[in-house]
């Protein structure tokens, strides 16, 4: 199924048209790769959204075949964890001594 489709399905995004600008402008990550808006969705693959506030990043469990309530769309996907890009270890870091 189209990624559009599926992060309107899952209520992710308010429209299709917003899932399509995301895409459009490079801001949907299908396992680390920006796709169009046209591209398949197969379930275990790993789906990262760059919003304006945040980044949300999920494994597909199951592609939903029509639109869900917002209560039934968490059985088709898993929320991953994932550090923010400016954090880092400071296990090594000599000035904290």
């Amino acid at each position: 199924m189209r990624v559009d489709l599926v992060l309107k399905y899952l209520c992710l995004v308010k429209s299709r048209s917003l899932a399509k600008a995301l895409c459009e402008s490079g801001r949907v990550l299908v396992d680390g790769e920006p796709v169009r808006p046209a591209a398949r969705l197969s379930a275990g693959r790993r789906v990262t959204v760059q919003f304006s506030q945040r980044n949300l990043t999920f494994e597909l469990l199951e592609v939903p075949q029509k639109q869900l309530s917002k209560f039934a769309a968490v059985d088709y996907y898993r929320p991953v964890e994932t550090p923010p890009a400016d954090s880092r270890s400071h296990e090594n870091d000599d000035r904290l001594e």
